[in-house]
């Protein structure tokens, strides 16, 4: 009879119930710090229907892979949020530490602004001079195929036509979506445009990374967390300071900072749609598929999120500075959300 007992117990706590009978009935949803206020705010639209608020955390994309693939059990987060797709290891990590069945859900797009106050003259300038104030090490001026200690320490180093002021820019972590989409959308797309580093990337691309992705540490660039809104607030208090963040924070702060003209182009709502802003990346959240039969409210708070009221051309999320996928693009992934179609092991 005491066996008896025993496994019924084990049998029970590991059934699809276990999370509510173990006391968590609140969806658990960690990640990006710029999906984090759309899904704040489908969160809370969510928590008025059903009672229950999901509780949300800004930790970055790359803290929130950590902890949603660390495992498949109820201590583990049900949605992680990204501002990049998820890389191959990660989902390799999920695999071997028991997560096998990820829901992808493609949301949306979002820029990245180079921004500094609104009491400073606006910054006119290109990917490649952005390159040049914060790679750690730079091509050599004299058409050596090598790199050399990146020498700029003032704006009007790199071109005379910027100001003659110290280069200062706060940006976010190695572990943020946004400082991964950065070095891949300025500073790997500069470095290969040097014959020898772009075929180097053909090669050895894990030659080239080491060579381009390098953010210079001499205090050039300082990392402020996961907290945009604290990099808003050093540029209002540091006049010659810039910041690099998601574009819905730039919106927010309008009144604070304005957005750096890049390649000829400002990040406005219609210029990232329409992909004349370069600087700009898709943004997604991942589901544990298991984890919907513990908490059901999973599955409304993805139909939420994925509905023409929230998402659409139209939607309160655009309202908050997301740019709408096309109709097409969006019906397929509100498609795969209903469905629960999971990714495969290797993508």
């Amino acid at each position: 009879m005491k066996k008896i007992l025993v496994l019924a117990a084990v049998m029970a706590v590991s059934a699809p119930g276990a999370i509510q009978a173990q006391g968590r009935d609140t969806i658990n949803i960690v990640g990006s710090s710029t999906v984090y206020p759309f899904a704040t705010v489908v969160a809370e639209r969510y928590g008025k229907m059903s009672g229950k608020t999901p509780k949300v955390e800004s930790i970055g994309t790359g803290g929130g892979m950590k902890l949603f693939c660390g495992g498949d059990g109820i201590d583990t987060p049900d949605i992680t949020n990204a501002s990049r797709r998820i890389k191959q290891s990660e989902l390799d990590k999920c695999f071997e530490n028991g997560a096998k069945q990820i829901v992808e859900i493609k949301i949306g797009y979002d820029g990245i602004a180079v921004a500094n106050s609104k009491q400073s003259p606006l910054m006119k300038v290109t990917r490649e001079q952005i390159y040049e104030a914060l790679a750690k090490q730079l091509p050599a001026k004299n058409g050596d195929e090598k790199m050399v200690d990146n020498p700029n320490k003032l704006w009007s180093d790199i071109d005379k036509s910027l100001p003659a002021v110290k280069i200062e820019v706060i940006g976010p972590p190695p572990t943020s979506g946004t400082r991964d989409s950065f070095v891949e959308l300025v500073m790997e797309d500069s470095c290969k445009q040097y014959a020898w580093l772009g075929n180097m990337e053909k090669i050895d691309k894990d030659d080239f990374k080491k060579k381009c992705d390098s953010i210079r540490e001499d205090g050039a660039y300082i990392e402020a967390g996961e907290n945009d809104n604290l990099i808003v607030q050093k540029l209002v208090a540091n006049k010659n300071a810039f910041g690099i963040f998601g574009y819905s924070f730039l919106e927010e702060n309008a009144d604070k900072v304005q957005g750096s003209q890049i390649d000829g182009k400002t990040p406005t709502f219609e210029t990232i749609s329409s992909g004349d802003y370069k600087i700009s990346r898709p943004l997604y959240f991942y589901v544990k598929k298991t984890h919907i039969a513990s908490l059901p409210g999973i599955q409304q708070y993805m139909a939420e999120f994925t509905s023409e009221a929230a998402w659409g051309d139209e939607g309160y999320l655009a309202g908050k500075g997301m740019i709408p996928m096309k109709k097409s693009e969006r019906e397929q992934f509100a498609a795969d959300a209903k469905a629960l179609k999971i990714l495969p092991e290797k993508i």
